[in-house]
């Protein structure tokens, strides 16, 4: 009788614990399900420094977005490697949504991968939420300059073998990538100086010391009539100078992946990703946005989760043959 009381309290015992398992279990996961994002602050992680047209344009975006996102948005400056830094702390982040950062495009998600090892893919090791606009890129003439469009500069270049100079920021810069292939398909030379950045190469260009500059530009000396935009790189005609031609129009179609994203790691839930995309899209209809972002002379461009997807991974292969055929690819 001893025996059995005993073995009935041992059982009795066992299945105490059980039911506690599984009632904290159950009520731990409640819990977590019932804790709709986002409950807390979003980070967006900027590759640039403080002060520039990306860093202001998040910023802009966070201000006005933190409505339809329901939390404040925090943005965190992570400069230095050509936006691989930023790019390496994003993949890395905790894929709760919690974290997204910049897609940058050009160098740190096209070039510098196959150029150099970067602690990331730039394919598999993020979840793109969506693209918002393009920066203006473009090919510009010192405003005295006899050049009035891209055949103008082929025809001399022609006639002038390397002697028509050009500036970018870089070796192997998109500006000079273009350039390259829009030389190679026109059977042309142009003579490429790299330099430090867009400062140094308009300086040059203002005083004729390269023909034309290859890149990023100041609109306020557009404006002021020293220089001269002949055609736009990227996809899409500015806003500002609707008139100015893009290159694809000119008969060259050359990826000029220049714009600005938001992403995240990989790993995301699809239904945090669309909380995501869904607030940062409803943002780009803000008035207030859509001015901030002209004040910027940034040319306002939608791509959703889907299309940026597969705009990135095309435009990731398309470099990868164009970096191969220079001979760059081991």
């Amino acid at each position: 009788m001893m025996r059995h009381r005993s073995c009935m309290l041992k059982i009795g015992v066992c299945f105490f614990f059980v039911l506690t398992f599984f009632a904290v279990n159950s009520a731990y996961s409640q819990g977590t399900k019932s804790e709709e994002f986002p409950s807390r602050p979003v980070t967006i992680i900027v590759p640039w420094p403080a002060g520039t047209s990306a860093d202001l344009a998040f910023r802009l975006y966070a201000k006005v977005g933190e409505k339809y996102l329901g939390q404040p948005m925090v943005v965190v400056n992570k400069t230095g490697g050509g936006g691989t830094i930023a790019l390496a702390a994003i993949a890395t982040a905790k894929p709760d949504g919690y974290t997204v950062g910049q897609s940058p495009g050009a160098g740190a998600q096209f070039i510098l991968p196959f150029l150099e090892k970067v602690p990331y893919h730039p394919v598999k090791d993020f979840r793109q939420i969506m693209q918002f606009c393009i920066l203006n890129t473009g090919v510009v003439v010192k405003a005295d300059s006899p050049f009035k469009s891209l055949k103008d500069l082929i025809d001399f270049a022609r006639q002038n073998p390397k002697k028509l100079t050009y500036g970018t920021n870089a070796p192997n810069s998109i500006g000079n990538l273009i350039m390259e292939q829009v030389a190679k398909k026109e059977g042309v030379q142009f003579t490429h100086i790299p330099f430090k950045g867009a400062t140094e190469y308009q300086t040059a260009l203002l005083g004729g010391h390269v023909h034309f500059t290859a890149g990023d530009f100041k609109y306020t000396l557009v404006d002021s009539g020293e220089i001269r935009i002949l055609f736009y790189l990227g996809e899409k005609r500015s806003d500002d100078y609707p008139q100015v031609p893009i290159l694809k129009e000119l008969g060259h179609d050359i990826p000029c992946p220049v714009f600005m994203g938001i992403m995240g790691p990989r790993g995301i839930p699809e239904e945090i990703t669309k909380k995501l995309e869904k607030a940062f899209t409803d943002t780009m209809k803000e008035p207030e946005f859509l001015k901030g972002m002209k004040d910027l002379h940034v040319t306002v461009f939608y791509r959703n989760s889907r299309q940026f997807e597969d705009y990135i991974a095309n435009t990731y292969d398309k470099f990868e043959k164009l970096l191969r055929e220079k001979g760059l690819l081991k």
